[in-house]
């Protein structure tokens, strides 16, 4: 006699015939006989639909429906008991806490012992998880099959187990030969190992990683490398427990191109705006040269030199031409010390001579970058008969050369040579192009600075020429006087001072500050202190005097402003008229030793116009000082000026021992670094002998 098969193995085996991803969807079976009465009822049917089986069994099937559907199922199903067909379809049912629900049925003859009768399996799922389920599926074949992005399936050994297309394509491999085999195994010349340590994480952690890059050379393409972002994802079984990794894989070759060149481009702009604000800023040539220097290591070269014309060097003029060949002074290298090819050159203050043929010349003469892409012993031997340093750079390394010619507004002024780096990177145009145009900023600077020199020079010769070479007081006054140049370059200015001797033994001090700076404010310096000796012979009253000074500025093409200072003095008398036209206050020191600003009406600059100046009598005991000065002394960036006068009257205060010591003082005190302006100082002693020591 037969025995009935378990109802368990049944539906085993009806779910594998039913596919496998229908071990994936909660299903509900159930059994009923010939008649549609229901004898079985598992735990995922009272889960679907709400009752439990003593709810259930015992009644027909057709009960299960919703009222409103169609009641053929029981008819179905002794169709299907008659016959021995299966049916599917999709039904409404009603669930046990009163709402319909969309089931697919799936529905098979069982043979029962006696002939004639059997029993129905019934399988029922929710219908719209069903067609979920059914989409994802199609949706994941289509994607496999048909998608750009590279897709793998591995286990949790790391093997392949399934590939789709676009991955054979990007691997230059048919999936047969991934199956079953690692990824260091199958790709050793990309970064394998970092991939798989990737994918350990994943079944590790379950966390995904994204976008981790794959580069190297793959039987797709096995002279170039490319590179590849990859993303991988655990894959897990109902229970949560990892089964492997799906892998998806995108080429990034030219994106990650595109995005190195473009890195390249702004590494490249941020050099040149370094270099925009470095080089030059000190208008002074060796520090220049040495800036592009040190710009171009290690950014653009391993070690660079910078030589610039010895002509130049000199302060002279470039020269005729390059015909004869070229002297160049080195003013710039980078690294100092510390470089075995740095060693080699020539070092820093050397005068080196090139012959009209050598590459030193040729690329001052043309104007544009000498690329030497790949030294060797072949280029080595050309360059010989000029100078053996090529050939003793090839031992220590350097595998290429590079030359910017410096070209400034006249000319050629100096080469910037460099042993480009990276010999995994051949130097390209981009390079050459950097190096063009930091040579093109370093040679306009260059050039800036020999001008400023030449300029500064002409306005000191110029000042110095018109400030008074000998001072003669008359009798009765001594005088100390002092002149000290701004520090930088740009601030020769207008700044002068004088005495004059006066009908009747009296004597004129004076002293000037004309606004601004360089060959133009020493200029009208001259003008004016012209102008002033010769009205001051003429016993002019203070303010006529300084209504001329006004209509000598008024002749100016340009307006030009100046602060002023006049002081008369009888040294007999004590007697002293003093006109102030903007300029900052004297000081007296008594003989008693009291200090005070004196307090006079301040008047406006010379050349502003329209103002009527006013003269202040005083009296200065025998043995009184005057001390004028212009606004360089007591005028510093971040301080207070009524602190800095406060300053200057407590160190008028000391003891001196002569009015040099007292100038030397006020300016070593005052200002004690380098001077940010000029600075003219005139101290006189009143009514005493000059030969007398002054009074204690």
């Amino acid at each position: 006699m037969t025995e009935p098969t378990p109802i368990e193995d049944l539906i085993s085996g009806a779910a594998q015939d039913a596919g496998g991803w229908l071990g994936s969807l909660p299903v509900a079976q159930l059994a009923t006989g010939a008649d549609g009465t229901i004898v079985r009822w598992n735990r995922a049917a009272q889960e679907l639909l709400g009752y439990a089986p003593p709810q259930i069994v015992g009644r027909h099937i057709a009960e299960l429906l919703h009222p409103g559907a169609d009641r053929s199922l029981g008819r179905a199903l002794w169709e299907t008991a008659v016959t021995g067909r299966g049916v599917m379809g999709t039904v409404t049912a009603w669930h046990q806490d009163g709402h319909p629900l969309e089931l697919e049925i799936w529905a098979c003859p069982v043979p029962g012992r006696r002939h004639g009768s059997s029993s129905v399996l019934v399988f029922a799922a929710d219908a719209h998880a069903a067609r979920r389920i059914r989409g994802s599926s199609a949706v994941w074949d289509g994607l496999f099959a048909r998608s750009p992005v590279g897709i793998a399936i591995l286990d949790t050994q790391l093997r392949f187990l399934q590939v789709n297309p676009a991955l054979e394509a990007m691997n230059g491999l048919p999936e047969s030969a991934h199956i079953g085999r690692r990824l260091t195994q199958l790709l050793p010349e990309v970064n394998a190992e970092d991939m798989e340590e990737a994918m350990r994480q994943v079944l590790l952690t379950g966390e995904p990683v994204l976008d981790r890059r794959r580069s190297g050379r793959t039987p797709a393409e096995p002279s170039r490398d490319r590179v590849w972002s990859c993303s991988y994802v655990r894959v897990e079984d109902p229970g949560g427990r990892p089964i492997g990794v799906i892998a998806s894989l995108l080429d990034i070759t030219e994106q990650q191109r595109d995005h190195t060149e473009a890195e390249a481009g702004r590494r490249r702009l941020a050099l040149l705006s370094e270099a925009s604000a470095r080089i030059g800023a000190s208008l002074e040539l060796e520090r220049t040269a040495q800036e592009l220097a040190d710009l171009a290591v290690p950014r653009l070269a391993d070690a660079a030199t910078v030589d610039v014309l010895d002509t130049l060097a000199r302060g002279d003029e470039p020269g005729p031409g390059l015909a004869g060949g070229v002297a160049l002074r080195r003013l710039g290298k980078a690294p100092l010390t510390g470089s075995a090819v740095i060693g080699i050159l020539a070092p820093l203050g050397r005068t080196l001579v090139f012959p009209a043929a050598a590459p030193y010349t040729t690329a001052l003469a043309a104007r544009r970058p000498f690329l030497i892409a790949h030294l060797d012993e072949q280029t080595v031997a050309s360059a010989a008969r000029h100078t053996s340093k090529p050939a003793q750079l090839l031992p220590v390394g350097v595998h290429s050369f590079m030359m910017a010619p410096l070209c400034g507004g006249d000319g050629g002024v100096g080469v910037a040579p460099s042993p480009p780096p990276r010999p995994v990177a051949p130097v390209g145009p981009p390079d050459v192009t950097l190096a063009g145009e930091l040579a093109a900023r370093a040679a306009i600077s260059i050039d800036n600075a020999r001008l400023y020199h030449r300029e500064h020079e002409t306005a000191v010769v110029l000042q110095r020429s018109m400030l008074p070479q000998h001072i003669t007081p008359p009798p009765g006054i001594e005088v100390a006087h002092r002149y000290l140049p701004a520090s930088d370059v740009n601030e020769i200015g207008g700044d002068w001072y004088d005495v004059l001797r006066l009908p009747g033994g009296k004597a004129a001090l004076l002293i000037g500050d004309v606004m601004g700076h360089g060959i133009a404010a020493a200029a009208v310096m001259g003008r004016l202190s012209a102008s002033v000796r010769a009205l001051a012979r003429l016993d002019l009253a203070p303010e006529a005097l300084m209504h001329q000074l006004e209509a000598t500025l008024d002749d100016l093409a340009d307006p030009m402003i100046a602060t002023f200072l006049y002081a008369v003095i009888d040294p007999v008398s004590g007697r002293c008229r003093i006109t102030r036209a903007g300029h900052p206050p004297p000081a007296t020191v008594r003989p008693d030793g009291t200090v005070r600003l004196l307090d006079l009406p301040p008047g406006t600059p010379l050349g502003v116009g329209g103002t009527a100046y006013s003269t202040t009598d005083l009296d200065l005991p025998p043995g009184s000082l005057l001390v004028m000065y212009t606004d360089g002394l007591v005028e510093a960036r971040g301080s207070d000026i009524d602190v800095r006068l406060a300053e200057l009257t407590r160190l008028l205060a000391e003891p001196s021992a002569s009015l040099d010591q007292l100038c030397d003082s006020l300016i070593t005190q005052l200002v004690p670094a380098s001077a940010d302006d000029d600075i003219a100082l005139l101290i006189a002693r009143v009514g005493t002998d000059p030969h007398t020591p002054p009074p204690p």
